[in-house]
């Protein structure tokens, strides 16, 4: 593999201060450096932007939940999104799940090279790694379900951190795993006994703890780890109307938690569209997307990713770790407010003593007037929170739609005519009426849509090897066509829906929108350092209840290192 330098391109890096200066990039031995000695292969940028590979912080792409939602759903395979074998790729299929190898094909050609599976259930990991080693060219890391362990509340509610602390670091390395998602904390579990929780003070049965306790307890022995990412967390009450008054009072039950890792951020909520609704019930149903950018604007300890929702001429396919929000989908996809769709398919799933999930298929169509409102909430989020490091674009894939919609939503924030457009012309009327989107000027630029796609993310997860195109950073890189001088949304999404090229580890494996190589992307863990006293006691304690709790032996539920063959360790930060 030769060396590269990338010439006179446009380069767009916020972490470096850099705003589309033209710039030569060199890379040696698939690592950016200052200059490159010697024979090197030169790409001519003149007249293309430059951005680090995109780094994407919240995507199902794994695991037995994602693996159910393919053959769950025969029909998800039109034509158009059947990938053809070549001497270099493998074929595949699937829009709102693509099968594995079709997965890193699509995200390398959209430019991106590390994606973050958010959904990590402990008990199923190996199924999880197993894929990831199926998924070509993408470097990937996994966050382990922590959020309704058994464990993790009865450390909880013994209020002993020092243990809880000693739990998940132990955890990490045994699953692999990158840090703590957290999914309707306490609901999951009451869900075993066909409950749910409403209020972070509601009751979790047969522990004594409530949801509060359980993100304050998992937050403070997140950060007495230092890991480099905050704890990840999908909410209470996720979907349903009037909950944007619990996701205010999430954010500010975590105001008060210290970062011991040189972050301000201490919570990061996932796909916040989805808990950002106004309203008593599904008829006044509105949007509460101002009221959480307000929130975010006055407090640094908060980051979101948008969630943002997808209209399709199919259905996608709905998966999360909230085994209850599925059950209450598959009954809403019958209401009248949600448009008629009797007899909806839906599979609920528990891991024992750990987690739970579910999936139902779901089609977002704009003259539904509740789904009109959430695609405008996603935007109304990216456009109101001022800080582009403290939101980050998503769709929740699948859940919002499918990942490869990202040309589209770059240009809806890039280009106010266009989300008019869908807005004012395709939309209920009810979307203009109960969101502020018709009114909200802002056009993103270049660099902030870096920001969110990029840098921000790389900066909010602890990694900074990636999201940048300083010295040190490894060779990730992706390449635009889009002419500056006639930047209209056609534009926008054309350039970004194609990379002209993406560079992985130096190596170039898309060139005009063509797969050119297929390398093993690298997967990504975290450790939490530990006194071993404390993991001493701490496995003393979870093997003299091991028994009866789980159905597999203990000595065999670590995922050995072969399903990780590149695996990099991202180690705590001591920097007080």
């Amino acid at each position: 593999m030769k060396d590269l330098i990338i010439k006179d391109g446009l380069v767009y890096d916020p972490l470096n201060d850099i705003d589309g200066e033209k710039k030569d990039i060199h890379i040696k031995d698939g690592v950016i450096v200052e200059k490159v000695n010697g024979e090197a292969k030169i790409i001519d940028a003149a007249g293309m932007i430059v951005m680090p590979g995109g780094v994407d912080i919240h995507s199902h792409i794994a695991g037995t939940k994602v693996n159910a939602g393919r053959s769950f759903r025969p029909d998800d395979k039109p034509e158009e999104c059947n990938e053809k074998r070549t001497k270099l790729t493998r074929s595949g299929t699937g829009w709102a799940v693509p099968s594995t190898w079709t997965t890193g094909y699509r995200y390398a050609r959209l430019g991106y090279t590390t994606v973050v599976e958010p959904a990590l259930p402990l008990l199923k990991a190996r199924h999880t790694f197993e894929e990831f080693l199926d998924i070509p060219i993408i470097d990937t890391l996994a966050i382990a379900l922590l959020g309704n362990n058994w464990f993790v509340m009865e450390y909880v509610k013994q209020k002993n951190y020092d243990k809880l602390a000693a739990y998940i670091a132990w955890i990490l390395k045994a699953v692999k795993s990158y840090g703590v998602k957290i999914v309707n904390p306490g609901g999951v579990e009451n869900w075993t006994w066909g409950k749910n929780v409403s209020s972070l003070d509601d009751h979790v049965f047969h522990f004594d703890v409530s949801p509060r306790e359980i993100l304050e307890g998992l937050s403070k022995a997140n950060e007495s780890l230092r890991l480099p990412h905050t704890i990840h967390v999908h909410a209470n009450n996720l979907g349903h109307p009037g909950n944007k008054k619990h996701t205010l009072e999430t954010f500010e039950a975590l105001k008060k938690i210290q970062s011991k890792n040189g972050r301000d951020s201490v919570i990061h909520l996932t796909h916040c569209q989805f808990n950002a609704y106004s309203g008593t019930n599904w008829g006044d149903f509105a949007s509460g997307a101002a009221d959480i950018a307000e929130y975010l604007n006055s407090n640094k300890h908060v980051t979101v990713d948008m969630g943002q929702v997808i209209f399709g001429k199919a259905a996608t396919t709905t998966m999360t770790a909230d085994g209850p929000w599925e059950y209450s989908l598959h009954h809403i996809g019958g209401t009248s407010s949600w448009g008629a769709r009797p007899g909806m398919k839906w599979i609920n799933g528990q891991v024992e003593g750990e987690s739970g999930s579910g999936i139902v298929p779901y089609q977002f169509s704009p003259k539904v007037a509740v789904n009109a409102v959430q695609w405008a909430i996603g935007l109304e989020l990216a456009l109101l929170i001022k800080n582009p490091w403290q939101v980050f674009m998503t769709t929740d894939h699948p859940n919002g739609g499918p990942f490869t919609s990202y040309p589209q939503i770059i240009r809806w924030l890039m280009d106010k005519k266009s989300r008019d457009d869908v807005l004012l012309n395709q939309c209920s009327k009810k979307a203009s009426e109960r969101t502020q989107l018709k009114d909200i000027d802002r056009e993103l630029t270049l660099s902030e849509i870096c920001t969110m796609t990029r840098a921000g993310t790389a900066k909010c997860l602890g990694m900074t090897d990636r999201g940048h195109l300083g010295a040190g950073a490894i060779g990730d890189v992706a390449l635009y066509n889009l002419d500056l001088k006639k930047m209209d949304g056609h534009a926008i999404e054309k350039a970004f829906s194609l990379a002209a090229y993406t560079i992985k580890d130096g190596q170039i494996v898309v060139k005009d929108g063509e797969i050119t190589a297929t390398p093993m992307g690298t997967t990504i863990c975290a450790k939490g350092q530990i006194k071993d006293s404390l993991m001493d006691a701490m496995l003393e304690e979870v093997k003299s209840h091991w028994r009866n709790h789980y159905s597999i032996n203990f000595n065999n539920y670590a995922v050995q290192d072969v399903y990780t063959p590149k695996l990099k360790i991202i180690t705590p930060n001591y920097k007080e």
